[in-house]
């Protein structure tokens, strides 16, 4: 089974630009994306440092005011003190501290059911020698602070809501997507709620403990950026600026590619127009030599005869000298025409050529034609197919002159039946071949046997070159031109194409 192949990849840029284009756009939009997370992130950030600096402000100023109570009592405990006057005026002052108490020294005791708890912190207070914390509702939002010192030692109920420095808040509480809580022991105080976890997207984390040893409260922030907060709509406009990109480049490519192909088939019709006029001119040379020769040797003849009988006759032989010497310079005049329009030898110009590239150039240069007329070629190609010796120009007009041919008998079918297939294979070790077969209507019996002479043609207002030039231009580089033996099983006509294989020539292991 020889291996299908279309020749479109090489000469159709649609889908590997459309494969760039794509990847273009993406690595836009991702970049795009990217840049918008990290723009996202960085807020972020230094919005969540915002939020720990303030809130460790805050929670520092109760150590504050925990050692600004020590140190205003007095030594003695049966003294008065500033204390004792200032403790209850703090909550006034201070909006988070809900409420003061002071446990005297010697005996005194922290009020009923808060005796036990207080004492506790009292005493881990004592040991570390910084305020500790008691009674922690972290749901709620309270807790107390208690700080032991001498005479005297003191405890704070702070109020977490209050502690919230509302007018220097970075965000806006009600509607900012970060969730900020203070964090301890697997409970949680809801400093601002945002919108964690909504949909699927990127998240952020934000940890640090609040400056202040006495209050080791986790300052925890959350981030999660919806699909909606991508750029969406700079993605569109770079996916739509890269496609206008894509369309012009590929507008431009398709010109470059049409104007290439008008310059080759331009090229091609003046070289098939100079060979069909090398051909008629040569018949012409041919068609005019014979009755050139017959006058000179006729008027040879008579200038003879003028010559013995009557012997003066100079003004006759005069007559036929001048006529030998026109008949002599026609003929001459006929044989340079003849060298000026004769083909050179073409065999001593082949070289190795791959046919299939000869094929798909041609198919390439012919692809409107088919298009038109709704033709899809079908080209096989065998593996081992070896490059051949042919002239480039010859052998790319011998089978654009075989396509136009089979596009021009598929005319008169209907569209739905027309069918093209080309094969390239090797007839036997020394040769390649093509052959071209249309579903056409085939060609008369009564004119296979004149396909190839000259003048000889079986469409209307067709001059009857076309083959005989194709004929001759294969015979000059050692090729074969024929006509298939008609097939009654399969419709159409098939034309093979026989060149030399180029010697030591490497059969090309893949397409172009």
């Amino acid at each position: 089974m020889l291996p299908a192949w279309r020749p479109l990849l090489r000469h159709t840029p649609h889908l590997p630009s459309l494969v760039v284009w794509a990847l273009v756009a993406c690595a836009g939009c991702s970049w795009l994306a990217l840049n918008r997370l990290q723009q996202l992130h960085a807020a972020f950030e230094t919005d969540a440092r915002i939020v720990h600096r303030l809130l460790s402000q805050r929670v520092v100023q109760h150590d504050a005011i925990l050692a600004t109570l020590a140190l205003l009592q007095p030594s003695a405990p049966d003294q008065g003190s500033a204390a004792d006057a200032t403790l209850p005026r703090l909550p006034s002052v201070y909006p988070q501290i809900l409420s003061v108490l002071q446990r005297p020294g010697g005996a005194g005791s922290w009020p009923g059911t808060l005796q036990a708890p207080l004492s506790a912190a009292e005493a881990a207070s004592r040991r570390s020698g910084h305020a500790e914390m008691a009674l922690v509702d972290l749901p709620a939002g309270r807790f107390h602070l208690v700080l032991a010192s001498t005479p005297a030692s003191h405890a704070l109920q702070i109020d977490l809501r209050t502690t919230v420095p509302q007018d220097e808040w970075p965000m806006d509480m009600a509607t900012s997507p970060v969730r900020v809580t203070l964090e301890q022991g697997g409970a949680a105080f809801v400093v601002q709620p945002g919108r964690v976890g909504e949909g699927l997207g990127w998240s952020y984390a934000f940890h640090k403990l609040l400056a202040a040893p006495s209050q080791p409260l986790d300052v925890v922030a959350r981030r999660t950026v919806g699909l909606a907060e991508l750029p969406w709509l700079a993605m569109l406009g770079w996916c739509v600026f890269t496609a206008a990109l894509w369309g012009g480049g590929l507008a431009w490519w398709r010109q470059r590619i049409a104007r290439q192909r008008a310059e080759e088939l331009l090229r091609l019709g003046q070289v098939a127009r100079l060979n069909t006029l090398g051909e008629l001119a040569a018949g012409m040379a041919h068609e005019l030599n014979q009755p050139l020769t017959a006058l000179l040797s006729s008027t040879q003849a008579a200038q003879r005869l003028l010559a013995d009988d009557p012997p003066d006759l100079d003004t006759a032989q005069t007559a036929m000298a001048r006529a030998v010497e026109q008949a002599r310079r026609a003929s001459t005049v006929v044989g340079r025409l003849r060298r000026l329009v004769e083909r050179p030898e073409l065999a001593g110009q082949a070289q190795p050529l791959a046919l299939a590239t000869a094929v798909q150039d041609v198919l390439h240069l012919l692809e409107p034609e088919m298009a038109q007329r709704g033709v899809v070629p079908t080209v096989s190609i065998a593996p081992d197919l070896p490059a051949v010796l042919a002239e480039p120009v010859a052998l790319q007009q011998i089978v654009h002159n075989l396509l136009m041919n089979a596009l021009q008998a598929l005319d008169q079918v209907p569209q739905a039946e027309r069918q093209l297939a080309l094969r390239l294979w090797m007839p036997d070790a020394a040769h390649g071949a093509l052959s071209v077969r249309d579903h056409g209507p085939g060609v008369p019996p009564e004119a296979r046997a004149h396909l190839f002479e000259p003048f000889y043609t079986t469409r209307s207002g067709g001059l009857g070159l076309g083959l005989t030039l194709c004929e001759s231009l294969a015979q000059a580089m050692g090729a074969s031109l024929a006509l298939a033996p008609a097939d009654p099983a399969v419709r159409g006509a098939e034309f093979l194409l026989v060149l030399p294989a180029a010697p030591d020539t490497p059969a090309p292991s893949s397409m172009p």
